[in-house]
Formats: C-alpha cells, sequence, structure tokens
C-alpha cells in the first residue's frame, strides 16, 4: 500500500484549521459552550499547546485510516498479497497481473480523486463517527445541539480529509 506521508500530515491539519473557524464564538462556538456547560474561563485553564499537539496527533492517526477508506489500493494490496502468497510478486500474464492491470488502468484513477475521497469521509463521519458521538452524547445527557454541532465538524472535517488524501496521490 502505498501511504503519502506528507498528504496525511497536511490532512492531519484539516480539523485544527475547520475547528477554528467551526469553534469560533461567532460560528458555533458559544452554541458548543453552552450545550457542553463550558465557559471562557475553563478554557482560559486549559493548556493549549498540548490539547493542539495531541489533536494533530490523533487527527493523523486518522489520515491514516483515510488513506485506507478514501483510496482503495489498501484493498488491491491485500487481495495480491493472498493471490502471490505473500511475496506480492505478481507473474507477467497471469490473472493476477492482469487483474492487477485492469484495476490501475480502469478504476484506480477514479479512486484518486477529491470527490470518491470526500464521499467516503463523509460516510465513515455519517455511518461511524456520528453514532459514536450521539451514543456518548446521550449517555452525557447532551442534547441535539451538542451533537450535530460535533458530529457536522467531525462529518466535514473527515469529508475534506478523504478528498485530499485521494487526490493527492
Amino acid at each position: 500500500m502505498e501511504i503519502n506521508f506528507l498528504a496525511i500530515f497536511v490532512a492531519a491539519l484539516i480539523p485544527l484549521v475547520l475547528g477554528f473557524v467551526w469553534y469560533n464564538q461567532k460560528v458555533f462556538g458559544a452554541a458548543w459552550m453552552r450545550a457542553t456547560g463550558l465557559t471562557m474561563d475553563d478554557a482560559k485553564g486549559m493548556n493549549m499547546g498540548m490539547v493542539f499537539l495531541l489533536s494533530f496527533i490523533f487527527a493523523f492517526l486518522i489520515g491514516f485510516e483515510m488513506n485506507v477508506l478514501a483510496v482503495h489500493d489498501a484493498f488491491v494490496q491485500g487481495a495480491l498479497y493472498y493471490e502471490t502468497k505473500g511475496t506480492m510478486q505478481v507473474e507477467p500474464g497471469s490473472e493476477a497481473a492482469v487483474w492487477l492491470d485492469q484495476y490501475m488502468t480502469k478504476y484506480a484513477a477514479s479512486n484518486h480523486s477529491f470527490p470518491h475521497g470526500m464521499f467516503h469521509g463523509v460516510a465513515a463521519g455519517l455511518l461511524l463517527v456520528f453514532p459514536i458521538i450521539a451514543t456518548n452524547a446521550l449517555y452525557e445527557r447532551r442534547g441535539w445541539k451538542y451533537i450535530l454541532i460535533v458530529a457536522g465538524y467531525w462529518i466535514i472535517s473527515l469529508g475534506l480529509m478523504g478528498g485530499l488524501i485521494a487526490v493527492w496521490r
């Protein structure tokens, strides 16, 4: 599987930049703070350097998963692994070689587009992240406003990350 570390690094900046806008007091920040019960004084007591560093590290880890979800080349590599009995050496003219050539010439390019990556990022947000956030929020007794603000942020972040990673091959 091909991993573009620079693309993942840049994609990991997306949640930080989007969060700067999304959680601004004039956008969703004030509503989010009310929904969480936090105040500006609570925010002032945080070690923001550590928060941003850990947020970036976590986003970098998410970028690795987005690389798998948004591009699909990992699935092709996985199939080749089993077909070649772990050698990853495709014999010229074999069924695996024909299949790989067909994938690379006909289908790979469509997996390496921004809309394709964004689709998979948004799908992961809606089908995985949203239910996780909503379930936690139910137990934490948070309202739908909180759920929609936080889930919306992650759905858009994952969509943009997936799009960037898919197109930056």
